[in-house]
């Protein structure tokens, strides 16, 4: 039942488009039948009403083959135009020997003059479709101009006509022989006359398609641009797309056959309002999600921004790219890098005092599900214990945005990480509600396309090598998004929250891994080697779900989901505990970290957040090795004093360490 209905869902539209065509083959006829005989009513005879149940009946059939209902009518272009004039070429041939056969009498003309009337109503429809929606979509898209008319400007302008973000109203050349001269109707302007064509064709970015210009030339177009307040983007040449192929066709490819949607482009006004002038604050600025963040936030021309990370050589390497991010695209932001942990309450209150921070940017987290599993206390430190130091912070010095980097894994979590997660929203709801001070949300999406740790990387080593891919279960299914896409709606939703509120985007259909692995090594160029196909490149094989790994996963833990000013994105209402008992979870929380007791830890999890079952007993290393050395769970709780105890194997001792933590 649930197969047919997705069946019917998918195929309505079609469905809906051929009844339309019956139907305008049907008013095609009689208005063909009208004419030849003035009006006067011949079509209801027997033999007449046979000739045109056979006409549509044998149409239907041409039309379905001719593909005419797989088109996507906002980009039918020549060949569907073509297919609609041979359809109903066709159809007016059947009707003159539907005609002959049933013996109708229709006469010669009515078959030329039903072509013609069929043509206006299934072709005309199709194309009135086409232009309506076309203008529609003009007033939604972004009025750009294009820096340089020469190859590349062209080849770029090609390409946004039948996108959906940008319209081209102008180009600007330094040749001068190009200047006033048109490109496809769009006139090239002199970039001495910039500030009057900004203003005249309400242009709001400018597109910088100059490849072949020396950097430092490109340099000082994008400074001098930004200095008079216009937004630039600078466009690589085709060069240098094929220069890094892999990576742009794998994006590319990506988008269109593994997300099955188009990226969701940031609202300005959104972006901007949590940005532009403030402070800003990036915990986990070395991260896959920190970083990007970084790199998106000084676009917007924050006062500062702030990165803190506790590895120091990816805190390194995200400052160095920044720079020479400001130095090609003639940006001016203050950037501080800062080594520090979350955990440390000190530290990061210091901080945001001494910066006097307005916005932060929580993306610090420990994220690899069979790690944190492995690692349950540190975990735990980290997602909870980190967020819950960097809001008190927060709120005692005045920050006035808190955004929560979430996960899909914390809803009905099966695993560690997942239940860390969704208990770090539960203290952001709690701090959303209690407090004033602080604006708090939480940003929650799937897994993210190219970040540590993702599939994608992953395969692409594995296929690298020559195989085999490894894929956990035939069935497991996620949520996909790319990495520039989530640090977009984590920017967006900074402004948007205002009491503890869950964001969630439009995702889409989850996607089979499997499926994202066969699709891989098609696109990497290999074949899949498999029992169809047993002299293929790379085999896949199933290597089983690791600890604390679901089938699938949800993004949702309810249905009270409302809309925003975004069409993809979504907040969600969702259930809270109540602060007192939250607050006795957290106090537990760090007495069984301090005294390394993973068992407790883990116990407090299952209590906190509600929806959590194991899927599997501890399976944390350090805990494991301990209860194998003899230890009992009951034994490392307690923790009271030192104790030793022999281990089989080569007279070497394991020695517990008091629950005590000395101070510093």
């Amino acid at each position: 039942m649930k197969s047919f209905y997705k069946a019917a869902q998918k195929n309505y539209k079609p469905f809906l488009m051929l009844c339309y065509d019956l139907l305008m083959l049907t008013a095609a006829f009689l208005l063909a039948m009208t004419i030849r005989f003035n009006g006067a009513g011949t079509v209801t005879e027997p033999a007449m009403a046979l000739c045109l149940a056979m006409t549509l009946i044998s149409s239907s059939f041409i039309f379905l083959r001719l593909g005419l209902y797989r088109t996507v009518i906002r980009y039918m272009g020549q060949q569907a135009i073509v297919a609609v004039l041979q359809g109903v070429t066709a159809s007016a041939v059947v009707l003159a020997v539907a005609s002959y056969l049933t013996y109708a009498g229709v006469p010669r003309s009515v078959p030329v003059i039903y072509w013609c009337f069929a043509l206006i109503t299934v072709g005309g429809s199709r194309w009135l479709v086409r232009v309506y929606y076309q203008m529609a979509l003009e007033i939604h898209k972004t009025r750009v101009a294009i820096y340089g008319a020469g190859t590349a400007g062209l080849q770029l302008y090609k390409g946004l006509i039948h996108g959906e973000m940008y319209k081209t109203v102008a180009f600007f050349d330094d040749n001068a022989s190009k200047q006033n001269t048109l490109i496809d109707g769009v006139l090239v302007y002199s970039p001495a006359n910039i500030h009057e064509v900004i203003a005249e064709r309400d242009i709001s970015e400018i597109l910088l398609a100059m490849p072949g210009v020396p950097k430092r030339r490109r340099r000082e177009i994008t400074r001098s641009l930004r200095e008079r307040g216009i937004v630039v983007k600078v466009i690589p040449g085709m060069e240098e797309l094929v220069d890094s192929a892999g990576r742009v066709s794998d994006v590319s490819q990506i988008y269109e056959n593994i997300l099955g949607r188009a990226p969701v482009e940031p609202q300005k006004e959104l972006v901007s309002a949590s940005i532009t002038g403030k402070v800003v604050m990036v915990t986990g600025a070395g991260g896959s999600i920190g970083s990007e963040l970084c790199r998106q936030i000084i676009q917007w021309a924050p006062a500062k921004l702030i990165m803190l990370e506790s590895s120091e050589f990816s805190l390194y390497q995200i400052e160095r790219e920044l720079q020479q991010q400001q130095q090609d695209e003639g940006l001016q932001v203050e950037v501080t890098a800062l080594l520090g942990d979350v955990r440390n309450r000190g530290r990061v209150a210091e901080i945001i005092q001494s910066f006097e921070v307005h916005t932060i940017y929580h993306a610090a987290a420990y994220k690899h599900v069979p790690l944190v599993e492995q690692n349950v206390v540190v975990g735990a430190e980290n997602n909870v214990l980190g967020t819950l130091a960097v809001l008190e912070a927060a709120e005692a010095y005045g920050v006035e945005q808190f955004v929560l980097v979430s996960t899909d894994k914390a809803v009905r979590p099966t695993n560690v990480m997942g239940a860390t997660k969704r208990l770090a929203e539960l203290i952001c709801q709690d701090f959303g509600r209690r407090f004033g001070r602080t604006r708090v949300c939480m940003v929650r999406f799937g897994n993210v396309l190219g970040s540590s740790g993702s599939v994608i990387p992953l395969f692409t080593d594995q296929i690298n090598a020559g195989g085999p891919v490894t894929v956990t279960h035939p069935k497991v299914t996620r949520f996909f998004m790319t990495i520039p896409e989530a640090a977009q709606l984590v920017l967006q939703a900074g402004s948007m929250g205002r009491k503890g509120e869950v964001f969630v985007l439009d995702m889409g259909e989850p996607v089979r891994i499997l499926d994202i692995a066969r699709r891989l090594i098609q696109i990497m160029g290999h074949t899949v080697r498999d029992e169809a196909n047993p002299d293929g490149d790379i085999e896949i094989q199933i290597s089983g779900l690791r600890p604390g790994e679901k089938l699938y996963e949800e993004l949702l833990l309810g249905d009270a989901v409302a809309g925003t000013d975004h069409p993809m994105i979504m907040r969600a209402e969702e259930e809270r505990l109540p602060s007192e008992q939250l607050q006795s979870f957290m106090v537990e929380l760090k007495d069984a970290c301090v005294r390394q007791d993973c068992a407790a830890v883990h116990r407090l999890l299952i209590e906190a957040v509600k929806d959590y079952t194991p899927k599997q007993e501890l399976v944390d290393t350090v805990w494991t090795q301990l209860s194998e050395a003899g230890v009992s769970g009951s034994a490392v709780s307690e923790g009271a004093e030192v104790r030793r105890l022999p281990v089989a194997s080569g007279g070497r001792r394991v020695q517990r360490i008091t629950g005590e933590v000395p101070e510093v």
